[in-house]
């Protein structure tokens, strides 16, 4: 792993990829309930990052595997690390719908 992988962008599409393959995942949109509602990633629950601290209603075990997103990525990336350190394990930045070429759901 390069320095520069850091600056490497998540692919949002390989992300749901990989959530669609492992059982019990929860696919997680951080954005505001209106840019959820405006259009989102099939299956995702809407847990904005302003209210992370509620994720227990979509996530019930610290063990659940969560793959999070957001517009562009950086919301998402600040909603893992607050993840993380309030104990949930299997926490995954999958990066913006921006860059989502799958179907939307409105």
């Amino acid at each position: 792993m390069g320095l520069f992988n850091v600056f490497k962008q998540k692919d949002i599409n390989q992300g749901v990829k990989e959530y669609h393959a492992v059982s019990g995942a929860v696919l997680l949109d951080v954005r505001t309930p209106q840019e959820f509602r405006e259009g989102h990633v099939p299956e995702s629950k809407n847990v904005p990052l302003q209210t992370i601290d509620k994720v227990s209603s979509a996530a019930k075990s610290k063990e659940t595997p969560l793959y999070v997103y957001c517009y562009s990525g950086s919301r998402s990336s600040r909603a893992v690390n607050i993840l993380k350190r309030m104990g949930y394990t299997n926490v995954t930045n999958i990066g913006g719908i921006a860059s989502y070429s799958g179907k939307v759901e409105r």
